[in-house]
């Protein structure tokens, strides 16, 4: 028995031994892989934006570059993606741009950004080309400031005008038997209509109809001054439908020419004066993002906060803007000597109201400090724009859904489901009446329904006040604008929701002016995740993703996702727009 147990803890020894030394090989290994060489941009240079590539609030690391050879870098977020076209303007090694535009998977106000940026870009007198083989709405919004835009000849371009549908789960709860509780204060806040109505309330259509017009216009414009097309006659191509082919597309001059991807090389070749059998030196914006500095640099720091996703109570996941993690975030930086102002990029439909309202009074405190300008990006509403309101100032996007001053809460009685459809029934003891008022499985009392109607006007009141007293304007004009309803961008600028129509940049430049500082660096928040929270956090998530998948198939993981979001609403009181708001 002694030798049996000097074996087994020798055994296990070396077992902890070995475990260590291969910890700390595989992190050798693994810091080895991500430490690339320093990328370098090359002679007569082209750098490639591919609109496919959904750029992110915040610079997304690659942990580990591709085994198959082919090089890797960060995913750049969308500030630095603009920031790199304005780098591009001046450098000499970059002779132009070139635009992958089948589909564009950034939102309105992030496609603004970019598209502002390359119509800057152009005063250099260096080209851009944009090149696809069907060409989507979307994609083409960016791609038509180009100098060149071709589709494929066998392609085309969407041109059938923009649709937005919304989901209503009233008959699916009928038929369960469920009944949605709902309170809120707005006649415009539609996010309970999913639950409550088989169709748009007229408030509701009013308000989807003039936003949808609202950014639809706004793409009529835009691409009216680049095409020299007036706008009459490009809802005329859509309304008829006449461009149903690449031809089409040509004959209404929506594309310059109908090539093949080669043909379009062999003409950037010619521009670059370069033999047609050279490689052209495309370089990905990643790889230029690593292979240039485009950071500014001073003594002075400028704060810019990233805050993206539903907002919550708590600390939050990497996706969502838990109202613990930013009201903490926002004092730190309040606090830090050495930042002199404050810029916080806002992406989100909204969220907790209670989570609202904590990061609402960090940003009063710091605006008393420093300076504090918001940017808002695709998305600035309900709870996004309750955290931004006594800002300094505002900055929007034309398509900016903003707005939505407006407040609701949700609790289903999901009694005659359990007791008719499944026969499950429950019984228990309490000390109070309303002790169980938050319970799923039985119907709210009249007393109890006054008591969470009077806490949604509660806080409705409060969020009006919050805006009345941030934005100075009277309670009445609040009131008259407010009431949930959702604007775009273009028009909350003249309602006097937001100060100024521009992006983050141009945020990041008014608190500098705000701040008087001629040079200053940029200190970014939250602070990135390492590479092993990075690694492990995406393997994990994905894993779950995986068996989701398995179990429920791709559709189920959207079925998953939305009655995630949904169990989320039950018992507190949000400020959120409608969460699937899908605009094509």
């Amino acid at each position: 028995m002694k030798s049996f147990f000097k074996i087994f803890f020798a055994s296990l020894l070396a077992l902890v031994v070995f475990s260590i030394i291969s910890f700390f090989v595989a992190a050798g290994f693994i810091s080895g892989l991500a430490s690339r060489g320093q990328a370098t941009t090359g002679n007569k240079a082209v750098m490639v934006i591919d609109l496919n590539t959904l750029y992110p609030e915040i610079t997304v690391k690659n942990p580990l570059p591709s085994f198959s050879g082919e090089e890797h870098y960060d995913l750049p977020s969308l500030y630095d993606v603009i920031r790199l076209i304005d780098k591009a303007k001046a450098d000499s090694a970059i002779k132009g741009i070139y635009i992958k535009c089948s589909n564009n998977s950034n939102g309105f106000g992030a496609s603004d950004e970019i598209r502002k940026a390359l119509a800057d870009f152009k005063t250099s007198k260096k080209f851009i080309y944009a090149y696809a083989d069907v060409i989507s709405q979307r994609a083409y919004h960016v791609a038509n400031i180009s100098d060149k835009i071709y589709c494929n000849p066998k392609g085309g371009v969407d041109w059938r005008g923009f649709a937005l549908q919304l989901v209503f789960l009233k008959g699916t709860l009928q038929k369960l038997e469920i009944e949605p509780q709902i309170f809120y204060a707005g006649k415009f806040k539609s996010a309970t209509e999913p639950f409550r109505e088989t169709q748009m309330t007229d408030a509701n259509r009013l308000q989807t109809t003039e936003l949808l017009y609202d950014l639809y216009n706004n793409f009529l414009a835009t691409t009216a001054a680049a095409r020299n097309i007036d706008t009459a006659t490009l809802k005329r191509y859509a309304d008829q439908n006449l461009v149903q082919y690449a031809a089409d597309a040509f004959r209404y001059k929506l594309v310059d020419g109908l090539k093949y991807d080669d043909e379009v090389q062999d003409e950037i070749r010619q521009r670059l004066n370069i033999d047609k059998y050279a490689k052209l030196n495309f370089v990905s914006i990643a790889k230029y993002a690593a292979a240039v500095d485009f950071t500014q640099s001073g003594t002075d720091k400028i704060a810019i906060i990233y805050a993206t996703g539903d907002i919550v109570d708590g600390r939050g996941s990497k996706d969502q803007i838990g109202g613990e993690t930013y009201r903490n975030l926002i004092r730190r930086v309040r606090l830090d000597k050495t930042i002199k102002a404050i810029v916080i990029r806002v992406n989100s439909g909204g969220g907790s109201a209670m989570a609202s309202e904590n990061i609402w009074r960090e940003v009063t405190l710091a605006r008393n400090d420093k300076p504090v300008v918001i940017s808002f990006g695709d998305v600035a509403a309900s709870g996004g724009y309750y955290m931004s309101c006594s800002s300094d100032s505002i900055f929007a996007q034309p398509n900016t859904i903003t707005g939505s001053i407006g407040v609701f809460s949700l609790l289903p009685n999901m009694q005659n489901f359990f007791n008719n459809k499944l026969g499950v029934t429950f019984d228990g003891v309490k000390t109070s009446e309303n002790a169980d008022a938050l319970t799923v499985t039985k119907p709210l009392t009249p007393m109890q329904r006054q008591y969470i109607q009077n806490e949604v006007d509660t806080i409705y009141h409060d969020f009006k006040t919050r805006v009345s007293e941030g934005r100075k304007k009277t309670m009445d004009y609040v009131d008259s604008i407010a009431q949930g309803r959702v604007w775009s961008g273009s028009r909350a600028l003249q309602l006097g929701l937001v100060d100024r129509l521009g992006g983050l940049s141009d945020a990041v430049a008014s608190a500098a002016k705000l701040a008087k500082l001629k040079e200053y660096r940029l200190r970014q928040y939250p602070d990135p995740p390492g590479l092993f929270d990075n690694f492990f956090e995406d393997f994990q998530q994905n894993a779950k993703n995986a068996a989701i998948e398995k179990d429920l198939g791709a559709d189920g993981i959207k079925t998953y996702s939305t009655l995630k979001r949904v169990k989320q609403l039950l018992g507190i009181t949000q400020a959120r727009i409608p969460f699937d708001m899908l605009i094509e």
